[in-house]
């Protein structure tokens, strides 16, 4: 007889790809939370009832208090926490309103796409480092 693995439950997150003159926006995620201290693209969990796109326009202007225009998707990734896998959608913000501010990070800030590989990321997202320093 054999046993079957459980299938993992799936965590449906979309991240934000925010570029100004040659800088990337990160935020720092803040004490008590998972990943506490590790940088960031802004972003977060879809809701039962929302599109990727209508998530990321509200995970931005809760966390870093932007209406944003939500862009092409860029790549896909997945991660496993434990037996939770995490889907990863990372969408292009080519245009937004106001100035981002620090809601729900600890920090946030502006880094030089040649200086991103110097922050302590999380593995999914440094899947889409590569691809963000080629373009």
């Amino acid at each position: 007889m054999s046993i079957r693995k459980k299938r993992p439950q799936w965590v449906p997150v979309v991240a934000a790809i925010i570029r100004k003159e040659g800088h990337i926006l990160l935020g720092k995620r803040p004490a008590g939370s998972s990943l506490s201290g590790i940088w960031e693209f802004p972003g977060g969990k879809i809701e039962a009832d929302e599109s990727p796109e209508v998530a990321l326009k509200r995970e931005l202007h809760e966390e870093i208090g932007i209406e944003a225009e939500i862009g092409d998707i860029k790549k896909t990734c997945t991660a496993f926490f434990g037996d939770v896998g995490i889907l990863l959608l990372f969408f292009e913000v080519p245009f937004w309103k106001g100035e981002p501010k620090c809601l729900h990070h600890e920090k946030i800030k502006w880094v030089p796409l040649d200086e991103v590989t110097q922050y302590e990321l999380p593995d999914a997202n440094k899947a889409v480092l590569e691809d963000l320093l080629k373009s």
